[in-house]
């Protein structure tokens, strides 16, 4: 799918000083080496460059995605349109495939993260963004949400940068060949197409099955997370969830639940406590009914964020 980058439509990046000093030592040496005196150091480039982010897939642990360019994506061979397999891509949650500080928001529906020693990422198509200018996240941490913004065909559009300029910012001449898990991808238009799987924030102590929360009502259930203010026989009540403690299996970004100033765009997978006829007993509900940990939060009783679906 086509794409094209507008930078800096949704806000300006980071401030970047001047490297006066760099610059003049960089002119000094390029005096010298005119001089006949020993060659300077080549300047960065992929091959030679300092230590490269451990760059995961950008999707939650487990998820399978398929990697493709096609003719034109210009360079065809080092930008990365990612389809799911065996999930759906519209609506799906994207994150950080490696720690560092959100610089720049750009259309379509998409930003930049400065991972230090001059490497960036760049994430794309998303309909809602979750994060904010100069926030630091983690390698796995949710960054937005899939959507249609710029494209007519549900993907994420993705690229990784290298500063070799040094103006601390990642263009788009200045991008490389996408390493993702220790392998590195030049793709080609006619495939083939590499599928995925995500390791992303797999490492650690594995997080529990069920994650236990207290719910201060009881909480109506819906096969999916985009049906506030839908009448629609797919948005129909699927049953209830009794306030108390209880266990859910997972989290998922979808439409906002608001009551005053209390809201929450996060929904929980659970097991409803009953189940009207012909419901399934599976279903989201809102995580507006914790309430322990404030708004827009998705965390069980033990302050652990609970984990993407």
């Amino acid at each position: 799918m086509r794409t094209s980058r507008s930078r800096r439509a949704f806000g300006s990046p980071l401030p970047r000083p001047f490297v006066l000093v760099v610059a003049a030592v960089l002119a000094v040496v390029g005096l010298w080496a005119a001089s006949g005196a020993a060659p300077a150091a080549a300047a960065p480039t992929q091959a030679t460059a300092g230590a490269r982010p451990d760059f995961r897939l950008p999707f939650a642990c487990g998820e399978t995605w398929q990697l493709q360019t096609y003719q034109g994506h210009a360079p065809d061979d080092k930008k990365l349109d990612m389809y799911r397999v065996g999930g759906q891509t519209l609506g799906a949650s994207v994150v950080a495939s490696a720690a560092g500080t959100v610089t720049e928001f750009f259309e379509p529906g998409g930003l930049e993260i400065n991972h230090g020693g001059g490497w960036f990422s760049v994430y794309l198509h998303m309909d809602r963004i979750d994060v904010r200018l100069g926030q630091q996240v983690s390698s796995g941490a949710p960054l937005g949400r899939l959507g249609l913004v710029g494209t007519t065909s549900a993907h994420l559009h993705y690229e990784q940068l290298y500063d070799a300029d040094g103006d601390n910012d990642g263009e788009t001449d200045e991008m490389v060949h996408p390493v993702l898990q220790g392998t590195e991808y030049r793709l080609s238009p006619s495939g083939p197409f590499p599928r995925v799987t995500s390791t992303n924030a797999c490492g650690g102590t594995p997080a529990p099955e069920r994650f236990w929360v207290d719910t201060f009502a009881d909480a109506p259930g819906y096969a999916d997370v985009d049906c506030v203010g839908d009448t629609s026989p797919r948005c129909a009540v699927q049953g209830k969830l009794f306030k108390g403690t209880n266990y859910v299996l997972c989290k998922k970004p979808g439409d906002e639940v608001r009551v005053g100033n209390s809201y929450n765009h996060w929904w929980l997978l659970t097991d409803l406590d009953q189940v009207v006829p012909g419901g399934s007993g599976r279903a989201y509900i809102s995580a507006y009914y914790l309430q322990r940990w404030g708004n827009d939060e998705a965390k069980d009783n033990e302050g652990r964020d609970i984990r993407l679906c």
